[in-house]
């Protein structure tokens, strides 16, 4: 059977984690894929970062992934950079940039922000140039002089869930586990290939967000109000 749980944005949310963790066991389903964004925002990220390397297949880097490992003048930055671990930093440091599939005869790709680079942001209000880019082959996914482009394109890092089909395929923002910030529930993503044909599914995960500010608070997390902000009504923090 062929399906695979598609997570994103943890942002050192341990608490948020577990329970979607749990309810993928429980869908029994074995593959899992992480768009990256482990660390950063939430206290928990070396928890994080251990929980994704036991469950899930493969991984790829995500904006804070990359940004943590140089040196930062910035305090809350910092905070963040000390509670991580060598070998943290070792893990963060191999993580490729994109995964490709190729799934009942389609290719399926999987980035953490654009095909061009983790700090390419776009949103479902970009313009639909914008959005179309997102199935064109780049350098960095090493497909530049490919023939063959993505049919189904799976990202993160707006944290945002949506699904859109075009004539050139189908786009899906996979939303996050850590940071939501459409409703406050966890979010990740089915790709089911079991059939001839893939589908693909939205989950929410409700988690006890009391308990993971409980958690922030006593390890001394820095703008304590802003995390509560978007992990309690889903509010950016630079917005």
């Amino acid at each position: 059977m062929t399906k695979i749980a598609i997570i994103s944005d943890i942002h050192g949310n341990k608490t948020a984690l577990e329970a979607v963790l749990k309810d993928i066991r429980l869908r029994k389903i074995e593959r899992i894929f992480c768009l990256g964004d482990l660390i950063g925002k939430g206290p928990q990220g070396s928890e994080c970062i251990e929980l994704i390397q036991k469950n899930c297949e493969r991984v790829v880097r995500g904006n804070w992934d990359v940004f943590i490992q140089s040196p930062t003048d910035n305090d809350f930055i910092q905070w963040f950079k000390d509670r991580l671990t060598e070998k943290d930093y070792q893990y963060l440091a191999s993580l490729p940039f994109n995964i490709d599939l190729e799934l009942n005869g389609q290719l399926i790709r999987f980035f953490h922000a654009s095909p061009r680079s983790e700090f390419e942001r776009i949103s479902v209000n970009h313009p639909i140039e914008k959005r179309l880019s997102m199935f064109e082959n780049s350098e960095v996914t090493n497909s530049i002089n490919n023939n063959k482009f993505p049919d189904i394109v799976f990202y993160g890092d707006i944290h945002t869930t949506f699904l859109h089909t075009y004539k050139k395929g189908i786009l899906c923002n996979v939303g996050s586990v850590g940071n939501s910030l459409d409703l406050t529930s966890a979010s990740y993503a089915i790709l089911d290939g079991t059939h001839s044909n893939n589908a693909v599914q939205f989950i929410r995960v409700d988690y006890d967000r009391q308990a993971e500010l409980m958690i922030a608070e006593e390890l001394g997390l820095p703008q304590l109000d802003k995390y509560y902000d978007e992990i309690m009504l889903a509010k950016y923090r630079n917005a």
